[in-house]
């Protein structure tokens, strides 16, 4: 009947969620729980350029 599908469906589905949820949980751990979104190419760009500034604020860092 149709409801035999259900184990299978339900595998299938597991199989696609698990590593999604794994990962993104792997990369707020290891990243410290920092939640930073890029919506834009420019605000990427921004990210970056804080790293690679440092984590202070002002001129003084920047060499």
């Amino acid at each position: 009947m149709w409801y035999e599908i259900l184990p299978g469906l339900g595998v299938m589905t597991a199989c696609l969620i698990l590593p999604g949820v794994f990962t993104a949980q792997i990369h707020k751990l290891t990243n410290g729980g920092e939640k930073r979104i890029a919506r834009v190419p420019y605000q990427w760009y921004l990210m970056e350029r804080q790293t690679s500034v440092g984590s202070g604020f002002g001129f003084e860092n920047i060499h």
